[in-house]
């Protein structure tokens, strides 16, 4: 098993290398690129830790060698966001390094699974989806929103509101992976929520990346958090192709929905999506804010086809 991480010397792309470092089943290979000149110390102080995971550091020229073989490539790269600004702001310096960057990998390693950290990963996952389908290599089963930050911020929040165990809530967030698009499905947990609890749980749940922002004035966004979640999400990824099949949310391609992709619970198999999964009920209340943020939503994926499409 090769994965990739490709923005590996950033604020996430560091701690997501450490945790795949020690995640990841022995005789894998972990490559990691960067543009910044640090990344081949960063490879270098990983392959000290005392794992059965082989590390390599590629700098700015030498993004075809890290991507060579690839099974998994995870792309964290791309600009972080600021106070004051939504992820939105962040599409203009972002998308044409997601571009790039899938462009290389259609290249040097066609069958690999992508898994988009990127923000605006709305807009980001077309991206990528059709850069790989103008490359002639596009497996929509292979191309992947990471979304599991959403999840594990619910799990965490509502842990803390109930005074559960957080690891043991189970939660399906589905939608999109931004402000309004995000949509936990509290409904679904079997707990004793009152309508004030929920109307306070959600919208802090879909905002909780800007309280992040917010709280390190400036000086980052949510990268420990995102690294872990991006860990989790790639080392469910790498034992579902090796026949561990696991059930993720994600934000992928779908037929017959309201809009191309959306974030919804799959099965991770030895093909990638194995299967796109039923949400279950939701809430009148639910029902409401997912309909409602639809047009937001269609208007992310829209504005990344068109980019990747025109340019």
């Amino acid at each position: 098993m090769k994965v990739a991480v490709l923005g590996a010397a950033g604020g996430i792309g560091q701690p997501l290398s450490l945790l795949l470092k020690k995640g990841l089943p022995a005789g894998s290979e972990l490559a990691l690129y960067d543009v910044h000149p640090v990344v081949p110390g960063v490879a270098a102080d990983l392959s000290h830790i005392p794992t059965g995971v082989k590390v390599s550091g590629h700098g700015a020229d030498k993004l075809d060698e890290a991507l060579k073989g690839c099974d998994i490539v995870v792309i964290p790269a791309g600009v972080p966001r600021k106070p004051g600004m939504t992820r939105d702001d962040l599409f203009n310096t972002n998308a044409g390094i997601v571009r790039n960057l899938v462009a290389a990998g259609a290249k040097a390693c066609p069958g690999a699974c992508y898994a988009i950290i990127t923000n605006p990963v709305n807009s980001t996952v077309p991206i990528a989806a059709e850069t790989l389908k103008q490359a002639g290599v596009y497996d929509p089963r292979k191309v992947f929103g990471v979304t599991t930050l959403d999840v594990i911020r619910t799990q965490t929040f509502v842990g803390e509101m109930k005074g559960l165990a957080p690891e043991d809530i189970k939660v399906n967030v589905v939608g999109g992976h931004s402000g309004e698009t995000i949509i936990p499905l509290l409904s679904q947990l079997g707990l004793d929520f009152t309508t004030a609890q929920i109307e306070q749980l959600t919208p802090r749940i879909q905002n909780a990346g800007t309280e992040v922002v917010e709280a390190k004035a400036g000086g980052g966004s949510a990268t420990l958090s995102m690294g872990e979640a991006g860990a989790r999400f790639t080392l469910h990824l790498a034992g579902a192709l090796s026949g561990n099949e696991s059930v993720q949310c994600s934000f992928v391609a779908v037929e017959g929905r309201s809009t191309e992709f959306l974030a919804l619970p799959v099965r991770l198999g030895r093909n990638g999506v194995e299967e796109v999964l039923d949400p279950g009920k939701f809430s009148d209340y639910e029902r409401k804010i997912f309909e409602d943020m639809l047009p937001s939503l269609k208007s992310n994926i829209d504005k990344g086809l068109a980019f990747a499409r025109n340019s």
